[in-house]
């Protein structure tokens, strides 16, 4: 296998409202974070070009496909905001079409029926082992009589590959890559129970559904010579293809859990936005110039296959941290309140919140925003910040609350809780202008009034602005909380 200089100006054969990309998972687990940017590049490139982005489920493995797995991931591209266009379709409900096709090609004497046993693939698979080469099927039966089929062996279908030459394709990330056709043998078409293999079904599929450019990670590189030769053999067009590097983790290995290999429900669950999480995978091989945060508008804009580099690129939690904090800052507050609690059933800790809101609760929610969002870059930290909204009385004081809260500290709680019963109108403005004149007139400093007032008022030694906590909560409550820690 060859590479060459990718071309940058492969001359295009579709208009753009003939484009048609699909993302095409196998239910056999979640979503993950690579499938998840595989179908943002297929979404991207369609709508960018006013084209359709289709889905198909391929589950024609049967014993590992599950419904959940199907549901995971059509709940992840809903999340993710990848809507696609029409109806799924499921692979292993055209089974007959592709049996029709490999028939087709058999009748066309483009397949051979092959009679060859476990024992002679073993032998060949030994052979191949000691010569330390690849296995290859040595085309035993591709010119033999059918006559001298043995009886009752059902044989598989196997395409006439060519033996000679060699297999081209221009891809759009990847460049020129060749294969040398004696390197590649004649692949089952259809097992001996007559199921289609992937090869076939994929092809078929593709075709069917009128797919203009195949968007998919490099791991089916070598696939594409094999798929190609199926086209050929059909005399059918073959579409763009654009293979797109692996994501590794930030030291360079294979992508595992401890980096990110993660299911798209997972980082849900972590608090990251959609649209932050899409920014972050957009980036990932991908580039425009220095750009690092891109409106769904602007990436749809942009994005083109040439500009997909070929090196693997690397997850980086740190990274997507940092844009989602971005993203929350930018935020309206109000859709960020939507946000947060359509979030709440999936983050630690959300049902508990989830079963407190309330119009008085919503409403502290929204007013506390622009303190909460500065502070958080997760909405895991959004909805943690936001606790002492929703906190029970006696209120709950961790360990570094509870060393401020000395005894001396709870009488300044004391003589503060009967300051607060004068202010009015109640205000973040009046607050601060209370707590200040009483630390003037008391001779101390103004952080030895605030640190054991917010100890008191939240339970916690981090918290938005003080005198926002004292607005967000209100008088009444902000003096029973007072009077609960007060000597």
């Amino acid at each position: 296998m060859l590479h060459e200089p990718r071309l940058h100006a492969i001359p295009i054969r579709f208009r753009m409202s003939d484009i048609v990309t699909r993302f095409a998972p196998s239910p056999t687990g979640f979503l993950h974070i690579g499938g998840a940017r595989t179908a943002l590049f297929n979404w991207l490139y369609a709508r960018g070009r006013g084209g359709k982005m289709l889905l198909r489920i391929e589950d024609t493995d049967r014993e590992r496909s599950t419904q959940a797995a199907i549901d995971a991931i059509l709940d992840g591209l809903k999340w993710l905001g990848l809507e696609w266009d029409g109806e799924v379709i499921y692979q292993y409900a055209r089974a007959a079409r592709h049996r029709e096709v490999a028939e087709q090609l058999l009748a066309e004497g483009r397949a051979y029926r092959c009679y060859a046993s476990q024992q002679e693939l073993e032998a060949m698979r030994a052979l191949a082992r000691a010569e330390g080469r690849p296995m290859r099927y040595d085309g035993r039966w591709r010119d033999r009589d059918p006559s001298e089929a043995p009886a009752g062996v059902n044989p598989v279908i196997r395409l006439k590959a060519p033996l000679t030459g060699s297999t081209v394709i221009e891809d759009q990330v990847q460049g020129r890559v060749e294969w040398q056709n004696e390197n590649l043998d004649d692949l089952v078409l259809l097992r001996s129970d007559g199921s289609p293999t992937y090869m076939l079904a994929v092809v078929v599929d593709d075709h069917d559904m009128n797919v203009s450019h195949i968007i998919r990670g490099d791991d089916h590189l070598t696939n594409a010579a094999r798929q190609k030769q199926i086209y050929e053999a059909l005399g059918w067009s073959v579409p763009v293809m654009a293979h797109i590097p692996l994501i590794h983790g930030p030291d360079g290995s294979k992508l595992s859990k401890r980096h990110g290999a993660l299911g798209v429900d997972a980082y849900r669950a972590m608090g990251y936005l959609p649209a932050a999480l899409r920014n972050y995978l957009v980036r990932l091989g991908w580039s425009h110039g220095d750009q690092e945060v891109f409106s769904t508008e602007e990436m749809i804009a942009a994005f083109d296959l040439p500009a997909i580099g070929r090196s693997a690129a690397r997850f980086d939690f740190a990274k997507l941290e940092n844009l989602n904090g971005i993203y929350l800052r930018q935020a309206d507050d109000r859709e960020l309140v939507v946000a947060l609690e359509a979030m709440l059933p999936h983050i630690p800790g959300g049902d508990r919140i989830a079963n407190k809101l309330t119009e008085v609760t919503r409403a502290q929610l929204l007013q506390a925003m622009p303190g909460l969002k500065e502070r958080a870059k997760t909405m895991v930290e959004l909805a943690d910040g936001a606790n002492f909204i929703f906190a029970d009385r006696p209120l709950g004081i961790d360990a570094k609350a509870a060393a401020l809260l000395t005894p001396e500290a709870r009488q300044l709680i004391g003589q503060l809780h009967d300051r607060f019963k004068s202010v009015t109108p109640w205000s973040a403005a009046a607050t601060e202008a209370a707590v200040r004149e009483f630390a003037e007139t008391h001779g101390i400093k103004l952080g030895s009034v605030a640190q054991p007032l917010r100890a008191a008022l939240t339970g916690r030694t981090t918290s938005p602005g003080i005198f926002d906590v004292l607005a967000v909560l209100g008088q009444q409550e902000c003096l029973a909380r007072l009077a609960d820690q007060a000597a």
